[in-house]
């Protein structure tokens, strides 16, 4: 069991966690995987490493509720605990001074990227951050990114905070001041991934995504998280999560994402429908159903 050490929301459905997890935080690097269960029979789930203290022996993760088990995650409090927690998986981003670096946040994909950013900071670069958002309650960990990064653009869909547009916006605007910039990450949604792919394509600018397929065992050994990749194919789990946009096939990517859509928001549906607020296993449900028919029936 890994004990939740801290919990508390960032903005509305977005989460953070701290956990009690030794080995995993003594051996964490920027760009690394967890992959954890709510309860013994459900689904795996990978998330992101935001940070980690080996001395208290936790980890951070910034969970976004959107599926049935990141709703039921996000349910849980400092004091709770998770039953499985694997890692950390996944190769570790790839850290050197490449000169200027624009690190690119769409979502929460900012807190995956947050770690990655500070990396690249103390390796001696010089670190532009550009954070994205639908709006102002949306966008987090703007003060972290502040705090090292030479300059933070905030960009919102709605312009309730920073700038109204989009990230692809503001990337392109420094690219086109002349600025030389030397390597670009971006994470976020894959249709944000994909425009920044394209918009740093034509000046042939090192551009690396996080991709974060569908995921089972974290090992490679299911095929479930396979990416095509300079026409070739990866598994994002083990040769992963990081790879060159320039040669990411996205089109195939969103098809593998959209496979199990349906299913997904079914589950969802009906963990609402059911009013559950807490997460249980099979078992746990199955006796509390028997023990409140048992004292009706007395």
């Amino acid at each position: 069991m890994f004990q939740i050490k801290e919990a508390r929301f960032l903005s509305p459905d977005v989460k953070l966690f701290r956990i009690e997890a030794p080995r995993v935080a003594r051996r964490q690097k920027a760009g690394q995987f967890v992959i954890l269960r709510v309860h013994s029979s459900g689904e795996r789930i990978p998330l992101t490493i935001a940070g980690s203290d080996p001395q208290e022996g936790t980890v951070t993760i910034i969970v976004q509720g959107i599926g049935k088990t990141t709703k039921m995650l996000n349910t849980l409090e400092a004091g709770d605990t998770i039953p499985d927690l694997v890692g950390p998986l996944g190769k570790a981003s790839e850290i050197e001074n490449f000169g200027t670096a624009v690190v690119i946040g769409g979502g929460v994909g900012t807190a995956i990227a947050y770690p990655t950013a500070k990396a690249l900071s103390d390796a001696g670069n010089e670190v532009i951050s550009i954070v994205g958002a639908r709006n102002k309650d949306l966008v987090i960990l703007e003060n972290e990114m502040r705090e090292f990064c030479k300059e933070t653009h905030i960009m919102t869909d709605d312009g309730s905070h920073g700038t109204k547009g989009l990230v692809t916006d503001r990337l392109k605007e420094l690219i086109d001041s002349g600025r030389k910039i030397d390597y670009v990450l971006a994470i976020g949604p894959i249709p944000m991934m994909r425009a920044v792919a394209e918009t740093t394509r034509p000046s042939g600018i090192k551009t690396m995504v996080s991709l974060n397929p569908i995921m089972v065992d974290g090992t490679g050994m299911c095929g479930g998280c396979r990416v095509v990749v300079g026409g070739k194919s990866e598994f994002a789990c083990v040769d992963g999560p990081e790879f060159d946009a320039h040669q990411v096939d996205f089109g195939i990517l969103v098809a593998r994402n959209n496979m199990y859509r349906d299913l997904e928001s079914k589950s969802l549906r009906d963990y609402v429908d059911g009013g559950q607020s807490k997460p249980c296993s099979a078992s746990e449900c199955k006796m509390e159903r028997a023990i409140a028919q048992a004292a009706a029936s007395v």
